[in-house]
């Protein structure tokens, strides 16, 4: 008998031990995650504010990260989601080229059980865990109505355009929304203004094809930057309302010329929650499918101000 119960002893003991390595394997496996990140650009501030918050927040959960940077290249990033599977990452994190363009690389990422992340930019197609960005077309409002408050409610207004990207879509679709509130402000002209050298072209020609134009919108810092460079040099009275609002921006809209408000952004907490729902997903845990964040907006000689959207109406703070 004390025989049989040595034996039940050092069984109980050996299945134990045997639990509790297998517990600290699948503990080790937990931190042992792989991500891959292709983002759109390196020569953006803000896509190089969502690069720092990735890799800052995947060194805190103690993830690997493989970045690659598109270029603004689509075949260099289905190349680069391509690589990602072959290398069996754990989940994959993407800010997409090409909204459309992007499709079939998630589609080949959902057939290798690789989980998809979406930053900044929304991905048409495939599936998506979760899709964590500015919402964009609030923001897109929110520049109409400092538009408008600026023009004195009244003037003719240029956009620059960036077709191919959804979020930039979303917000001169919300613009153009809010701007039908403002019936004395009318869009007047719509050219692509992709770089800071694109835009500034695109500013010189609406500033040249239509002589009352007072106001230009830039989706982006970069664009509102080029277009207040153009009225500048044109000597011309015009307004200027950005959307990013990163240092650059923000210092440019502080200084007495055309650059009046900017839209801002928040790039830094979209990078760390990118990382953190990409981990959950990996974990098997629930993440939202879409995670919006407000933007703020920040105003010449007032810094940031409260802004309101209740029911469509955008109330900006004296």
């Amino acid at each position: 008998m004390k025989k049989i119960l040595t034996l039940i002893v050092i069984v109980a003991v050996m299945a134990l031990s045997a639990c509790s390595g297998s517990n600290k394997a699948s503990s080790d496996k937990s931190q042992d995650i792989t991500v891959g990140v292709s983002l759109l650009t390196e020569s953006h501030p803000f896509q190089i504010a969502i690069k720092d918050a990735i890799q800052k927040e995947a060194k805190s959960e103690k993830v690997n990260v493989d970045v690659q940077i598109a270029d603004q290249d689509l075949n260099r990033q289905i190349s680069a989601v391509e690589d990602f599977i072959n290398k069996g990452v754990d989940a994959i994190i993407l800010t997409p080229v090409d909204s459309d363009g992007v499709k079939g690389a998630i589609l080949k990422a959902n057939d290798a059980n690789i989980p998809v992340i979406t930053v900044d930019v929304k991905a048409n197609g495939g599936q998506v865990a979760s899709h964590i960005a500015t919402d964009n077309y609030t923001g897109g409002m929110i520049a109409a109505e400092a538009m408008a408050k600026y023009l004195g409610d009244k003037g003719e207004v240029g956009l620059t355009t960036y077709p191919e990207v959804q979020s930039v879509r979303d917000r001169i679709d919300g613009f153009k929304a809010n701007i039908k509130n403002h019936p004395n402000v009318k869009i007047v002209a719509e050219l692509p203004g992709r770089t800071r050298e694109e835009a500034k072209k695109a500013s010189e020609d609406m500033l040249t094809g239509h002589t009352s134009l007072n106001g230009i919108f830039g989706f982006g810092d970069d664009m509102a930057i080029a277009a207040t460079a153009a009225i500048s040099e044109r000597n011309v009275k015009g307004t200027v309302i950005g959307f990013d609002g990163l240092e650059e921006a923000r210092k440019s809209v502080d200084k007495d010329n055309a650059f009046q408000a900017v839209v801002v952004q928040f790039p830094d907490k979209m990078g760390k929650i990118a990382v953190q729902n990409a981990v959950k997903v990996v974990k098997g845990e629930k993440v939202e499918k879409q995670v919006p964040i407000t933007p703020g907006l920040y105003v010449h000689g007032k810094g940031f101000v409260d802004v309101k959207v209740n029911d469509g109406k955008v109330t900006i703070a004296e």
